[in-house]
């Protein structure tokens, strides 16, 4: 299986509430956990509201960034920015027509993010991405839970 980007996102449905469940995380999120990220819809980016607690602190925190899509690459291909003018790539690799999770991955597949609508994902589900993850290069082993469900 290839880590490529989905084709078409509707970004409309895209935008709203994302809880992340699980991941390989970036140094900036390692030691987070109960991760929402919030989606706005601007034009040509999403603004990202995100909200979470680092391990040991009971004070919840939040961070503003931004997503940015392109015209003339997959819909699935995009940037994310948290300090300007640095971009990280963004990659929507599996997203469903409910859209009731995404996997982000990354060019290289060093991040793994799995987010969905709501707190938990069955955990049948949660394994078939694991798998599938895994066949497109990333090392699953290393997939780090947010704890939502604690």
């Amino acid at each position: 299986m290839e880590n490529k980007p989905v084709d078409k996102i509707d970004f409309n449905k895209f935008q709203g509430k994302w809880y992340s469940l699980t991941s390989i995380p970036t140094a900036l999120d390692k030691k987070w956990r109960k991760t929402i990220e919030n989606y706005t819809l601007k034009d040509g980016y999403f603004d990202v509201y995100t909200t979470y607690y680092r391990i040991g602190d009971d004070e919840q925190k939040s961070i503003k960034s931004k997503l940015f899509f392109y015209k003339n690459q997959p819909d699935g291909e995009m940037k994310a920015q948290f300090v300007w003018p640095i971009k990280i790539g963004y990659r929507v690799i599996e997203l469903p027509e409910d859209y009731s999770y995404v996997v982000i991955g990354h060019p290289d597949q060093k991040y793994l993010f799995i987010m969905s609508r709501k707190p938990t994902l069955d955990s049948k589900l949660m394994k078939a991405i694991a798998d599938r993850c895994k066949q497109k290069g990333y090392d699953v082993e290393k997939l780090v839970s947010q704890e939502h469900n604690q």
